[in-house]
């Protein structure tokens, strides 16, 4: 299969998770551009981040026009992540490279149990009922994610938005995007040049695709329940981290 079609169909599949779930995309992303498409893990993970915000800002702006971002909360949320993300972003680049590929899949694990495990949503649409420390502990370790690995923080911002701060589920997903949006932003310009030797001719179309992919994920959430795209998208998960922790042994030669 030629790579831009493998561009294609990979961003295609990242958008409709983003645009579906609020997140995941970037755990997709990352496994994609390093077995897929040749990357290494440190180039993969930047083109991670380039192809997430410009995904997030779309589909952001998709639930935007129905109400389902709440952006006080949220910019408050985003703001706590932003330091810890350009400090991660910019030590990335200093990591061994099966250090990340280990790392990476160990939190793509995290995130398919916390995703099987049954969802507790919220009541009421009030936020900021968690103490703002926990709320603001809970946004750094978002934003340092970010940074470090690519990942926009989208499959762990949801269920601590529903959480910590009391959001019901599709207000969640939809200011999630603003926080995996203002964490990829503040992770990319910390990468800087790292950002401006990616291979453009895959990561254009692959973040084309994710950006009509997005706005399909928008409309699949309103006909599928979200139980069934959560467990579905947790086992796709499971199968990439354990590929990875394979790929990331000691006994494999450094890619």
């Amino acid at each position: 299969m030629s790579e831009l079609i493998l561009a294609l169909t990979a961003g295609a599949v990242v958008g409709l998770a983003l645009g579906a779930l609020g997140g995941g995309g970037s755990v997709l992303a990352v496994p994609a551009l390093i077995y897929l498409l040749g990357f290494t893990p440190a180039a993969a993970t930047t083109a991670a981040l380039i192809i997430v915000t410009a995904t997030s800002l779309t589909a952001l702006y998709a639930h935007a026009r129905t109400g389902d971002v709440r952006w006080k909360a949220g910019a408050l949320f985003a703001a706590a992540g932003l330091l810890p993300a350009a400090a991660a972003g910019a030590a990335a680049s200093r990591l061994p490279q099966p250090v990340l590929t280990a790392a990476f899949a160990v939190i793509a694990a995290l995130a398919a149990v916390r995703m099987l495990r049954p969802s507790r949503t919220a009541t009421g649409p009030a936020a900021g009922e968690a103490g703002p420390a926990k709320a603001a502990g809970t946004g750094a370790g978002l934003g340092a994610l970010t940074g470090l690995l690519g990942v926009g923080g989208g499959f762990l911002a949801v269920p601590a938005l529903v959480t910590v701060l009391a959001f019901e589920m599709q207000a969640a997903v939809g200011t999630s995007l603003l926080v995996i949006s203002a964490n990829s932003l503040a992770s990319l310009a910390a990468r800087g040049a790292t950002a401006a030797g990616v291979n453009w001719a895959v990561i254009g179309p692959f973040t084309g695709a994710a950006i009509l992919g997005a706005w399909d994920g928008k409309r699949l959430a309103a006909k599928v329940t979200g139980t069934l795209l959560r467990r579905t998208f947790a086992l796709v998960l499971l199968a990439v981290a354990a590929f990875m922790l394979i790929d990331a042994s000691p006994d494999e030669p450094d890619g």
